[in-house]
């Protein structure tokens, strides 16, 4: 049996080759995530978002600790959530290469106000905000689980993968 078989954690090199055969072959939507937490507003692009309820709908959004945005998301009670339509990489730049530690994001896209507070991206492929019911550390990111409270369409068609952006810089690295 193996270590993992008995309880005890994998070898972490181990754990990412076996890993990186798998990822490295997945494609997934990307989002905004965007939080409001007092004064303070931030957003990222994210790629580990999925449903995780039908009934009731609930939603886990993934957030990198080393990213900007966890900070003000940890002390937000909703987060807005965008999927971008596939023309969009304008938009996955501002919240995918720029850091909040440096620059308003949102002077560089139309937004408003969600009815829980939270920004609100004027045209994406869709989106919802929603409460967040609880938060689980999930290693090097922090998962919030989502109620939806409001949402719709966005205007923009198709959905922008994961394939289009890989070779954005992040503001951040997502791990390490």
């Amino acid at each position: 049996m193996s270590d993992a078989e008995h309880g005890e954690p994998a070898d972490e090199g181990i754990a990412a080759v076996a890993a990186a055969a798998l990822v490295g072959r997945l494609d997934y939507p990307m989002f905004v995530v965007t939080a409001t937490a007092g004064t303070a507003r931030s957003g990222c692009l994210a790629g580990f978002v999925t449903q995780c309820s039908i009934l009731p709908a609930r939603f886990l959004i993934c957030v990198s600790k080393r990213n900007h945005t966890v900070g003000v998301a940890e002390r937000s009670r909703a987060l807005g959530l965008h999927l971008l339509g596939r023309e969009q990489m304008e938009v996955a730049h501002v919240f995918g290469e720029l850091s909040g530690d440096h620059t308003d994001k949102f002077a560089l896209v139309d937004w408003h106000a969600g009815a829980t507070g939270v920004p609100v991206l004027d045209v994406c492929a869709a989106w919802l905000e929603g409460a967040v019911i609880e938060r689980v550390e999930l290693g090097d990111h922090v998962g919030h689980v989502l109620e939806p409270i409001a949402g719709g369409g966005g205007g923009a068609p198709g959905e922008l993968w994961y394939s289009s952006v890989r070779e954005l810089h992040a503001g951040h690295p997502a791990a390490g």
